[in-house]
């Protein structure tokens, strides 16, 4: 039987960039230990080499090239995970995916590849630990959603269907396991320099792309962002920080709208 540490075990998805290794970043600061999953070998071994220099001292990584719709391979990374750490506490899923096309010209492979991802790629780990959780009665869980959940943009059809999906999957999920004393929340990001917003950029590299980001574009019926800025990988890691601690032992099935105001979210 492994040792069962005294200290916060975390499972992080999507670890190897952006957002997951902002989120990965700031629970290691915390003393959180951690089991990063990510489908980019080269990408997860670098940020986890990174992390090997911030964790606190007696708190410990491992790391599982995984594609979150392989559900055996989920399986497995969570098996190791228990077999190391004894048990989980937190799972933060940041794994996802985006592609852009119209609604009525997007090719339905499209659709099937951003929801195998962004939808069935959640329902396995979320399947896959909250299992475990439900086993302990505890836990906490945030999932990474976005704004486009709730607010239509042209092009994005695909992207935010699945991230409505997803979202819904998360408060049905709270609702759920809210009898096992186990959290569940969505923290929903809007434009965020990462490399999936630069993407969308007409030149990734130029950092004047994030004006017309913040300013907005009539014809695209974009109201930019109330706070004239983009937010940062660690804004929203603050976030899932926050809903996975006991500061939020209170809060559960909510989505967290991390957007500078961009939805005008009431």
């Amino acid at each position: 039987m492994p040792a069962v540490s005294d200290r916060r075990i975390a499972v992080v998805t999507g670890a190897a960039a952006g957002i997951g290794a902002a989120v990965a970043r700031t629970l290691a600061r915390d003393g959180y230990s951690l089991a990063l999953l990510d489908r980019d070998d080269v990408e997860l071994k670098r940020a986890t080499a990174e992390l090997a220099e911030t964790i606190v001292e007696g708190a410990d990584i491992e790391s599982h090239v995984v594609d979150v719709t392989d559900r055996q391979a989920v399986d497995a990374a969570v098996a190791s995970t228990m077999d190391t750490f004894g048990r989980i506490d937190a799972l933060a899923h940041v794994a996802g995916i985006l592609d852009t096309g119209s609604v009525l010209d997007s090719d339905p492979d499209q659709w099937r590849k951003i929801f195998g991802v962004n939808v069935f790629g959640l329902l396995n780990v979320l399947q896959s630990v909250g299992l475990e959780m439900r086993r302990r009665r505890a836990g906490s869980i945030v999932v990474v959603s976005s704004n486009a959940a709730g607010v239509p943009r042209i092009g994005m059809g695909a992207y935010g269907s699945s991230k409505a999906a997803a979202t819904m999957l998360v408060r049905t999920a709270g609702l759920e396991l809210a009898v096992d004393g186990i959290r569940v929340n969505v923290v929903a990001p809007g434009s965020t320099d990462t490399a999936m917003q630069r993407s969308l950029w007409s030149d990734p590299s130029d950092d004047s792309g994030a004006d017309a980001v913040i300013e907005g574009n009539l014809a695209g019926y974009r109201l930019g962002i109330p706070l004239g800025k983009l937010a940062t990988a660690d804004d929203i890691a603050d976030s899932v920080h926050f809903l996975l601690s006991d500061r939020a032992a209170h809060i559960t099935m909510q989505a967290l709208y991390v957007d500078g105001g961009a939805t005008l979210k009431a």
